[in-house]
């Protein structure tokens, strides 16, 4: 599947802004055998006068730059043509929980794909004793990492009400549970609590979600969205996979990554600091085109 993808993220401030300094997350990523970034671009108005792309420890491209001379509103925009391949599901290999350890045991690298990175509590995400114990109502004897993992998804989107107006970008996850409403990110981060409770390392993806218009409506421009899910690793002959909360699926070739991380910390699409007072506000406008 070809895609042609387009992000707009504007910040209007109440007050001038005399500098500021942000890392910028939003490219999509290159995985083997999987996506493929065939060409794509990250642009500022104003424009910056220092700027620097790198890559982070997960392997995220990441976009710094500096301002320094005063302005009123930031437009950031990234344009990208990504190939995706089809992802089919095979067989479950994965081992229960018991024998779950002694798999982790094995792995001795410390790369940025280890899963040793994503099983304790990370920036965003402290132990949370009341999402612990709704993990292990759901995990039963006997299941294999896959099947508690499925079933843990499977629970949240039951359980829980897609509500924009619920959460905020900073909702915790404990918040998010009790309310048992918010978005992608906070089921997300309820999923990753509650399979790292187990023992079943998991991070967070962030991509672009395809939308699909009902029946008879035209597709609206700058209605599709930054999304983010769930992945997390199934033992050595599975490695990782990936699930949706918010839908309830596998991740499949709607689904377009642009970075891997603990929680949402490590790949927002912008963080930074600035001179300023006073608020501000923003807007996203995000178009998944399928081309092919």
């Amino acid at each position: 599947m070809l895609y042609d993808i387009n992000l707009r993220i504007t910040y209007t401030y109440e007050a001038p802004v005399s500098g500021g300094r942000h890392v910028v997350r939003v490219l999509p990523l290159s995985l083997p055998d999987r996506q493929r970034l065939v060409a794509g671009t990250v642009t500022c108005t104003p424009a910056p006068e220092e700027r620097r792309d790198s890559v982070d420890f997960f392997a995220n491209p990441a976009t710094s730059i500096l301002f320094r001379k005063q302005h009123e509103k930031l437009v950031i925009r990234m344009q990208a043509r990504v190939q995706l391949e089809p992802q089919p599901l095979t067989a479950d290999f994965s081992p229960d929980l018991a024998g779950f350890p002694a798999e982790l045991a094995s792995v001795w690298s410390l790369d940025a794909n280890s899963p040793h990175h994503f099983l304790g509590a990370s920036p965003r995400l402290p132990d949370d004793p009341a999402i612990a114990s709704y993990a292990r109502g759901i995990a039963k004897p006997g299941m294999t990492v896959r099947q508690i993992a499925t079933a843990i998804c499977a629970e949240i989107h039951k359980d829980f009400v897609y509500d924009p107006k619920a959460t905020t970008v900073d909702t915790t996850p404990r918040e998010a549970f009790k309310l048992k409403r918010g978005v992608c990110q906070d089921f997300t981060h309820v999923m990753i609590t509650a399979l790292r409770s187990l023992g079943i390392p998991a991070g967070y993806v962030s991509g672009f979600l395809r939308t699909i218009p009902p029946p008879g409506k035209e597709r609206l421009e700058g209605a599709d969205a930054m999304h983010a899910w769930v992945r997390f690793w199934c033992g050595t002959a599975s490695g990782w996979l990936e699930l949706d909360p918010t839908n309830n699926i596998f991740a499949g070739l709607d689904h377009i990554v642009v970075g891997h991380g603990r929680d949402y910390s490590d790949v927002a699409p912008v963080i930074g600091v600035l001179k300023s007072y006073g608020s501000h506000k923003t807007e996203q406008a995000v178009d998944v085109i399928p081309l092919k």
